[in-house]
């Protein structure tokens, strides 16, 4: 008997967890923390819909926190298996999940020295002594290679090109006398990017679960370094700021290369760039640890061109170098997280800056609803900062070239080899009407059995 249970990513964009249930063997594939929006957030503290005790093992496409942020919360509550991943997607958890954690511990003795929570004392959803011990309980394999997590199921990673280490799950169950392979596409990335391979085929899996983050919309035409080189011209002409909420591990190191690009290849003037996360920073480095998994030559990365830092790159670690920067007048090009604006330095960086006509707000990837970024992106004239509000007269430009995912049609590319059509598909991770509009448009386009599960919601394969 084969069961998928849906407990995060249905319904919404973030909190990816779904459990395969072969016979007495239980696989969580994903294991994220909910964000956005305060009624998703709550969600974290609320049972998960399965006993972690019972779990064996979490299969982990890649280290986002919507897809990892409540393993640590998991162990905690008693799963004593295996995690698997790809190696560099371990690098990349270490730091995600560690700052997870502080800012979890961080914000609970806020609360307590201001008396705001409800519990006393307030606490964390977990600290990082958990994800000290979650981290012991991770294991690696490599792209390609079968691997047995039972003699029913075997398992098998594949580049899913969404960032450095990111995964497919080809998943196959032997169920008695029928083989049944389904397909977990974590989160697709796009094709010709910058530091990410083009996402490998998705084969022919008789069931398949699907992303639908941009499920009902496309990005902007056009190649990133194209799109961007404007946004830096005209932050070089008045001598602006341009703010970059990046999110730390992909986007900041992204948009690092691709301006070092342009201006080694004299597109553009030399001019400052700073990097003001430490996240960003320990990412960086093992972006140049892995220079096989993005196709760059380890000489761009590290060695006279120094793609991703040299003279001209600064990288602010601590919160010192992080204030000085208020002293910054321009042209600079700023990195700071988080990507959609929900916390961290570059708040006060936002503050700062947004009153001022002549600075710049780049949005680089997807904003979920309920964040300044969402706000930011549908022309909001002002934003609410550290309990206050402050007015928006910079320019805002919404740069999704950028994005790591792969929009409505490069959905339909990615799946366009399959020759046979799945028996079903569940469409995951996405807004209810960006799920919906996928769902639809493979149902229309190829006749594919196509459904939105909801959240809770168990299926039998």
């Amino acid at each position: 008997m084969i069961r998928l249970a849906f407990h995060g990513g249905a319904g919404t964009v973030t909190g990816s967890r779904h459990l395969l249930q072969v016979n007495g063997t239980q696989v969580l594939v994903d294991c994220g923390l909910f964000q956005g929006l305060k009624e998703l957030r709550e969600r974290n503290w609320a049972p998960p819909g399965f006993d972690a005790r019972t779990l064996q093992w979490v299969l982990l496409s890649h280290a986002h926190i919507d897809h990892s942020g409540y393993l640590p919360r998991l162990v905690r509550d008693g799963f004593r298996g295996h995690i698997l991943c790809t190696p560099p997607t371990l690098d990349l958890v270490d730091i995600l999940l560690h700052d997870s954690a502080h800012l979890q511990e961080e914000d609970a003795a806020y609360y307590n020295r201001k008396g705001l929570s409800k519990h006393a004392p307030a606490l964390p959803l977990y600290t990082e002594r958990d994800v000290v011990r979650t981290l012991r309980q991770v294991r690696t394999r490599p792209y390609g290679g079968w691997f047995e997590l039972t003699p029913e199921v075997r398992v098998r990673f594949r580049d899913a090109g969404h960032l450095l280490g990111s995964a497919m799950l080809d998943v196959v169950v032997q169920d008695g006398g029928r083989q049944v392979r389904l397909l977990f596409s974590g989160d697709v990335g796009r094709y010709g990017m910058p530091l990410v391979a083009d996402p490998d085929s998705p084969g022919e899996p008789d069931y398949l679960v699907v992303e639908s983050t941009y499920g009902d919309r496309l990005h902007p035409a056009g190649e990133p370094m194209a799109a961007l080189r404007p946004v830096l011209e005209r932050m070089l002409e008045r001598r602006a700021i341009l703010l970059v909420p990046a999110f730390a591990v992909g986007r900041a190191q992204q948009i690092v290369y691709l301006a070092r690009q342009m201006v080694q290849a004299g597109q553009l003037p030399r001019f400052p760039i700073y990097v003001d996360s430490p996240m960003a920073v320990d990412a960086t480095q093992i972006y140049v640890r892995y220079p096989e998994m993005h196709g760059v030559p380890p000489e761009e990365l590290a060695g006279e061109r120094q793609l991703l830092a040299g003279a001209d790159v600064h990288l602010c670690r601590t919160v010192a170098e992080s204030k000085a920067l208020n002293s910054m007048h321009g042209p600079a090009l700023l990195l700071s997280s988080s990507g959609m604006l929900a916390g961290g330095r570059v708040l006060h960086h936002l503050a700062r800056l947004a009153p001022d006509p002549r600075h710049m707000i780049a949005l680089v990837g997807y904003q979920a609803a309920g964040t300044r970024g969402r706000a930011l992106q549908g022309g909001a004239p002002s934003v609410w900062i550290h309990k206050r509000e402050v007015p928006v007269r910079a320019e805002v430009v919404d740069l999704g070239h950028l994005s790591g995912h792969a929009d409505r049609d490069e959905l339909q590319r990615w799946l366009a080899p399959m020759k046979q059509a799945p028996k079903r598909v569940f469409v995951v991770h996405g807004e209810p009407a960006s799920a919906a509009s996928l769902a639809a448009t493979l149902h229309d386009t190829h006749g594919w059995d196509a459904v939105t599960p909801a959240l809770g919601q168990t299926m039998e394969l």
